[in-house]
């Protein structure tokens, strides 16, 4: 399976031989795309078969996200990418792991997927511009919020960057 198409439209934003954390990774298909184009890749997953999968590509984590404590305390990564994916309360944690300068891709199911199939119940679905509400602390350089076809679904899908640490310079008088 390939990188979705949101992913690989603005994974330019991912400084070059940037980490990248891929949150609910599955069976991986983001993570090869990054680690294909030279970036350390994180994947966290609950499945063990998934993070068997991945483990190849880079540090691979088996852990309940949404039952356990978050598996990377303290931890910024140059890109965090999440799809097909939302636990409302890791969405904090997850804008947090936004390293200066680094970029959240986030593509995941929104209302009015229920019209078209799974997933339908509301706990999955995301309400219009909860994503932007989310990434408040980001810049936004990209939303998207509607339907797309093949195959049919409802979705909204963000590319944030977190803005770099300011630099500060001595000041010299002359």
């Amino acid at each position: 399976m390939t990188a979705s198409d949101w992913i690989q439209r603005w994974s330019h934003l991912v400084p070059e031989g940037g980490t990248v954390l891929d949150v609910a990774c599955g069976a991986g298909r983001h993570m090869r795309w990054f680690s294909a184009r030279n970036h350390p890749v994180t994947g966290v997953d609950q499945a063990q078969a998934a993070i068997e999968a991945v483990a190849p590509m880079g540090e691979a984590i088996q852990a309940d996200i949404e039952n356990g404590p978050w598996p990377l305390p303290g931890r910024r990564f140059d890109g965090v990418v999440v799809t097909n994916y939302l636990w409302r309360p890791l969405l904090p944690t997850i804008v947090e792991s936004v390293a200066p300068g680094g970029v959240l891709l986030y593509e995941t199911f929104s209302q009015g997927n229920e019209t078209v199939g799974r997933p339908a119940r509301p706990e999955f679905l995301l309400r219009p511009g909860e994503l932007l509400h989310a990434c408040e602390s980001l810049r936004v350089v990209a939303y998207e919020n509607g339907f797309l076809d093949d195959p049919a679904r409802f979705v909204q899908r963000i590319a944030a960057v977190r803005e770099p640490a300011l630099v500060r310079m001595p000041l010299y008088r002359f």
